[in-house]
């Protein structure tokens, strides 16, 4: 399900292209006009990459990235890069699992074959906490610390976008309007309107913090 749009957009991108391929340059921002880190922009549109592999590590007892995007389909590897070891795990509805206790790389992947919001977190230590955002939409990216992202190779044509932050009022994907991608290079500047301030990762034990993002991710998300 996705939220009726409550962004600051409603326009439509467009310049004469030749048929080949286009670089989009974002700019997120949140309701106060601050970058905002750890946000996905998702395209729907024309055809992208098959589903393949992607890595959420284990790093100074944090998940990295904290927010890692997917597209169904796609095997995720959970390395732990840590010297202790960690047991991370999930209930969310969209993939719930298990990897007991262990150090190094487990043998086997964990396949994300249903669209939605995974909460992670880790059994050890209450206040690591880690999203995988598995999405239907071929083409996708999140946001670094200063807002921005890059989607290259982008076909020339109509695209519908979506957002999503851990913040997401709901912890929903938003409507974003429709993307016409009808040049080499484009410039686009979207804001997200958050249920609160941005909180940062986390760096001491915070035992609640899992439950209570477990706790908004209880119902299907369907990106």
């Amino acid at each position: 399900m996705i939220k009726p749009c409550c962004l600051a957009l409603g326009v439509t991108l467009g310049i004469v292209f030749p048929a080949s391929a286009a670089s989009l340059l974002v700019d997120l921002v949140d309701g106060q006009g601050q970058p905002l880190a750890n946000a996905v922009l998702t395209l729907r549109g024309a055809p992208g990459a098959a589903p393949g592999e992607s890595i959420m590590d284990q790093r100074d007892k944090q998940f990295a990235p904290s927010v890692l995007a997917v597209r169904s389909g796609t095997s995720v590897k959970f390395p732990n890069s840590d010297n202790i070891r960690h047991q991370v795990y999930s209930f969310s509805p969209a993939k719930r699992f298990e990897l007991r206790l262990y150090q190094g790389t487990p043998s086997e992947p964990v396949l994300f074959d249903k669209p939605g919001v995974v909460v992670l977190g880790c059994n050890i230590h209450d206040w690591m906490l880690g999203y995988v955002y598995v999405t239907d939409d071929p083409w996708f990216a999140v946001s670094d610390e200063q807002g921005r992202l890059k989607i290259d190779g982008l076909p020339a044509g109509s695209y519908q976008a979506s957002l999503w932050h851990p913040q997401s009022p709901n912890m929903l994907p938003v409507a974003a309007g429709e993307l016409q991608v009808v040049e080499p290079s484009l410039q686009q500047r979207f804001t997200l309107q958050l249920s609160g301030p941005v909180q940062a990762v986390p760096a001491a034990p915070a035992p609640s913090s899992f439950g209570d993002a477990f706790k908004k991710a209880t119902r299907e998300v369907q990106p």
